[in-house]
């Protein structure tokens, strides 16, 4: 048995001093006060949270979108005429690779467990591999190695808009029809079976664009109880073409006609009406927050305020991998409710600070959004535990609310993470993950093989 003592955590029953929190076959196994003397091993034990929302190989992007192209207004529409022309260069060894190296840095960043809305099932072309499910068993790997938590989600993308094109370039690896579908799902469900005691499965039809009702019905059943994810609502033009061809807004259509609860996470979500908000806050479903890709791609700012204010559940993923952080991608949502409403604070309650609300948000949702049995530091839990060293200039050796706050708003919260379990493997130790120096080689040489190609 693994055991932690430390100064401080933030358990189920809020802020307690001298902790130690004892780990066996991946799950807390008891919480008890520190023996009188015990030296700490870490300064504060937090929840870690999962990351929600990955598009693992759009990591080996970043930084390859921007420059402005031939249209003066570039948008999120030119970018992914971009990522469809990079992801044309990809072998499954390449996307491999690059995946481990996400799940490494996500760890390092404090989550430790990851949601992959994963949707490069096919060769170029849309040529289908002999084993459908080739790429899923690809990321079950990479997560396997980097030792992170996965949620797998192998996502039905049908078409490329609502009047039903035909997927074209770079979507066609996307595409699949419900059989085919169903097969690659089954042949996912069996790699992560094969995986770590707490793996997890879901299933993401990708947006009302890409999936017909069918389709939509046909993706729930595959299901059963698992995770639902979606993304809904990002975009201007997405909101124009839905309400055109179904006489209804995104979020408007999908409540009126799915019984949506707890466990769909609903992803962006930047292009919503105040009673659109309170709906979905009132569904129980997880709104999944992107806010630096958001912001990256110019979707648009989540009704923060309002949703919180109603009860509403969030979460927090890093999408697009441009940047993968965690407690700036959360610091990035309250600034962008500031800026916003001109107000400071904007998500602090009587109760709780705006960095408390911010981690609590980030550590629930991700756990729900992910069907983890995490976010919260309970014996039983999964231990996803997160280690931070506050006596250095940065954390300046803070307590309580004010540490969280520091670690999000200080700028190097980043620097403080010492060590991270992800359900009991300790895969992050001194600031460093274990395998860094291997799965990280691997990907300096997979990015200069892509940099001869493009």
């Amino acid at each position: 048995m693994e055991k932690i003592i430390a100064k401080q955590a933030l358990t189920q029953n809020g802020w307690e001093r001298d902790v130690e929190i004892g780990i066996k076959d991946g799950r807390i196994a008891y919480i008890s006060s520190a023996q009188s003397g015990a030296k700490a091993t870490i300064d504060l034990a937090l929840p870690a949270p999962s990351n929600l929302h990955s598009h693992a190989f759009q990591r080996a992007m970043s930084g390859l979108t921007e420059a402005r192209g031939p249209d003066p207004k570039d948008s999120f529409w030119t970018w992914r005429h971009l990522m469809y022309k990079f992801l044309d260069q990809l072998t499954p060894d390449q996307i491999e690779v690059i995946a481990g190296q996400v799940f490494l840095e996500m760890l390092e960043a404090g989550y430790a467990g990851v949601a992959e809305f994963h949707y490069l099932h096919h060769d170029a072309g849309g040529v289908p591999y002999t084993n459908l499910a080739e790429l899923s068993e690809r990321i079950v790997a990479a997560a396997t190695q980097a030792g992170i938590g996965l949620t797998l989600l192998p996502v039905l993308y049908q078409f490329g808009g609502l009047d039903k094109r035909p997927l074209a370039g770079g979507q066609r690896r996307f595409g699949s029809d419900p059989d085919q579908f169903a097969r690659l799902h089954e042949g996912a469900s069996r790699a992560v079976a094969s995986g770590v005691q707490d793996f997890n499965i879901g299933v993401a039809p990708h947006s009302l664009r890409a999936v017909d009702t069918a389709g939509l019905d046909r993706a729930i059943a595959l299901a059963k109880r698992g995770p639902i994810h979606m993304h809904l609502a990002e975009q201007v033009a997405e909101v124009d073409e839905v309400k055109a061809a179904l006489n209804a807004r995104p979020t408007e259509w999908l409540l009126d006609h799915y019984d949506i609860d707890p466990r769909w996470c609903l992803i962006h979500c930047t292009q919503m009406t105040a009673s659109e908000t309170r709906a979905l806050a009132r569904s129980g479903a997880v709104a999944g927050l992107c806010p630096i890709t958001e912001a990256n791609l110019g979707d648009g700012i989540f009704n923060g305020t309002d949703y919180l204010g109603h009860g509403g559940v969030l979460g927090f993923g890093s999408d697009s991998n441009v940047h993968i952080t965690l407690f700036e991608e959360l610091a990035a949502l309250e600034y962008s409710q500031r800026l916003r409403d001109k107000s400071r604070a904007a998500l602090a309650t009587a109760e709780r600070s705006t960095g408390r609300v911010l981690f609590d948000a980030a550590a629930k949702g991700g756990a729900q959004a992910g069907g983890r049995d995490s976010g919260v530091l309970a014996v039983g839990k999964v231990a996803d535990v997160l280690g931070i060293d506050l006596d250095n200039e940065w954390g300046a050796n803070r307590s309580g609310d004010m540490a969280l706050d520091t670690l999000v708003f200080g700028g190097n919260g980043q620097r403080c993470i010492s060590d991270v379990w992800s359900a009991g493997r300790h895969m992050v130790k001194q600031g460093r993950h274990i395998e860094r120096d291997r799965i990280t080689s691997a990907f300096i040489a997979v990015m200069a093989e892509l940099e001869h190609e493009i």
